[in-house]
């Protein structure tokens, strides 16, 4: 095949060379290689076609490829077959088994080009989530590779890097715990929490600025990876402790315009119920947070299919409600606790009902002095106690010119109903 200025193939044409036999000319330039190539790579998702090309050597080819190439594209196809091929059984074995092609596709890690870099990122999280992890965790764990990794999630800006490299933290983190126990001691060492929560404040303050919403998954891979180490018992200590993430966690809690981010709403909400957990006096900093509780009730639509994370949130509410001490506030301060519960009535109510329909769960414990309520029974007897204080003082607080939002009487009263049908 001859490959013209165009980039379209073309048959060559047949040369008698003196030995009876008529042979082709052939140039095959990059060009051709990325057409062919790129047939391969879609091919290669093909459990059965993968298993045909790895019988008929393709990592062999791939591997020299690799090996003595200097085309940055060529590169990119030669580990994205591979990535492919890697999500199949057969054709995994095969790749752990292929003399020296961990170890070159990890010194792709070291390349300028995004494409390259996000490929063999991914290739690196399949290996890692597949059955031969330890394999892959055993190449990984060299601080060398390791201090790569984070030096690429710290310093990209490249954003489809970024979600590939968090990614493949995740994927580490996610892994099994021999994986773990392998690769996240040096991570940690080398720094690990310190640039999630780095990375997390710089996607925070551009979401409060800019709202691009291709940085959004970013935002959630994030999150989720900072998420997994807080319950980790031997580095959940770092994460718990730190003031500077609970701050960012709250913020996000607090950001307005949740439809596009209410996953990562969800998971930062988790975190702060888990650094509660680990540090309790947290709670008192935010008790007296109104837009923080106001945020916290407008997370359960985006949590309704997940019940630790409605656990979580009925967690953090009633840490803050037990809190409050309403028959010691000024009615003007009553009034803008009720103002916000009422506010959010349709979601309690439309949160209780989805519990109700839901059967066999049972509901996480929020331990504290003096009850054994679970977390939400704990939330509606505050919120009926706050209620009733009110309700107490009401025309003392008609006629306070601090109670700055107008209160329904309907709606209060439909409030203090709901929690009292719903407590156990």
């Amino acid at each position: 095949m001859d490959v013209d200025v165009s980039g379209e193939i073309s048959r060559g044409e047949c040369q008698d060379t003196g030995d009876g036999i008529e042979h082709s000319s052939v140039s095959v330039g990059e060009d051709a290689w990325e057409e062919y190539g790129c047939i391969l790579w879609d091919l290669a998702a093909s459990k059965t076609h993968a298993e045909l090309m790895v019988e008929n050597l393709i990592l062999e080819v791939l591997l020299g490829n690799l090996l003595v190439c200097k085309s940055e594209r060529v590169t990119e196809i030669s580990i994205g077959i591979i990535g492919n091929l890697a999500c199949h059984e057969v054709p995994m074995k095969h790749i752990i088994s292929t003399e020296g092609l961990i170890e070159i596709i990890l010194d792709k890690l070291f390349m300028d080009d995004p494409q390259c870099l996000c490929e063999t990122c991914r290739l690196l999280t399949v290996g890692l989530q597949s059955g031969e992890s330890i394999a892959w965790a055993e190449a990984l764990q060299s601080e060398h590779i390791l201090c790569q990794i984070l030096w690429i999630a710290e310093n990209t800006l490249n954003l489809q890097l970024l979600e590939k490299i968090i990614g493949l933290i995740l994927a580490i983190l996610e892994s099994q715990q021999k994986v773990v126990d392998a690769i996240l001691p040096p991570m940690m060492k080398l720094g690990l929490a310190n640039i999630l929560i780095s990375l997390l404040t710089f996607e925070i303050s551009k979401l409060m600025t800019e709202r691009i919403p291709e940085r959004y998954s970013i935002l959630d891979l994030i999150l989720r990876a900072i998420e997994a180490l807080s319950v980790m018992d031997d580095h959940s200590q770092e994460i718990c402790s730190s003031s500077e993430l609970f701050q960012l966690l709250c913020d996000l809690v607090k950001f307005p315009d949740k439809v596009e981010v209410g996953n990562c709403c969800v998971t930062a909400a988790v975190l702060i119920a888990n650094m509660l957990s680990d540090v309790a006096d947290q709670a008192s900093k935010i008790s007296q947070d109104l837009r923080l509780l106001d945020g916290l009730l407008d997370i359960f639509p985006f949590a309704s299919d997940d019940v630790e994370a409605r656990n979580a949130l009925w967690n953090v509410i009633a840490r803050i409600l037990v809190r409050i001490r309403e028959t010691e506030m000024s009615p003007s301060s009553v009034h803008h606790y009720v103002s916000v519960l009422v506010r959010k009535l349709d979601l309690i109510e439309d949160e209780l009902l989805n519990q109700q329909v839901e059967s066999g769960h049972e509901q996480e414990s929020l331990s504290y002095p003096g009850s054994t309520a679970n977390a939400r029974d704990t939330s509606l007897g505050r919120i009926i106690s706050i209620l009733n204080q009110w309700t107490a003082e009401k025309e003392n607080a008609k006629n306070n010119g601090n109670a700055e939002v107008p209160v329904s009487e309907t709606d209060a009263k439909r409030l203090l109903d709901c929690c009292h049908k719903f407590l156990k």
